[in-house]
């Protein structure tokens, strides 16, 4: 994103917080697309039957957004770590729905010889990444911040610095060393 728009999202941001709803009316085309591409990037990792679409997901994460009173949006990049946060509680609260939910809800299974069926990506197992994550935090919540603003956020190194009040330097490096930790973390509960 070009700085003079990120310039103006965080001006309407701040103007919103101050009780501007045309600040607000203004700022939904600015930040919409944005917002769609981080809900693709996420629902992308999901399996490939997710009923969750990504203005849905989008949108309920808006939607909750707005109801918060007052907004106080320090700048784009604190917004969109927001909205990362909110989309994370969304998708988590969406796998936990399904788990609970009987498998396969009477719906008939087909499956396909394994020889013609389509290479398939692993899916995320959002459950347990929150679960995991949620432990990071307890260990050192800077971390889990910086993963939840990087993963869920799609926030840049420079982005989450900024949110952080951190230089990029550290921010980049303790990414590299949160997101060991978490994969770790994750192939350790997957081998259980």
């Amino acid at each position: 994103m070009c700085p003079e728009s990120s310039a103006q999202i965080s001006k309407l941001l701040i103007n919103w917080g101050l009780g501007d709803q045309q600040a607000r009316d203004a700022l939904i085309p600015l930040i919409y697309d944005e917002l769609r591409r981080v809900a693709r990037r996420h629902l992308g990792r999901e399996r490939r039957d997710h009923t969750l679409q990504s203005a849905a997901l989008v949108n309920e994460a808006y939607l909750r957004l707005v109801r918060q009173e007052p907004p106080h949006w320090r700048n784009r990049a604190h917004f969109f770590g927001v909205a990362a946060q909110m989309m994370r509680h969304i998708l988590v609260d969406h796998a936990r729905n399904r788990a609970a939910a009987k498998r396969g809800g009477g719906a008939p299974q087909l499956s396909l010889d394994p020889e013609i069926a389509l290479p398939r990506k692993p899916e995320m197992d959002l459950v347990a990444l929150d679960k995991a994550l949620n432990k990071l935090a307890s260990l050192d919540a800077e971390q889990g911040r910086m993963i939840e603003l990087r993963f869920f956020g799609g926030l840049s190194i420079e982005e989450t610095a900024v949110v952080m009040g951190r230089s990029p330097a550290t921010v980049k490096r303790e990414w590299a060393t949160a997101r060991a930790w978490l994969k770790r973390e994750l192939t350790k509960d997957a081998e259980k």
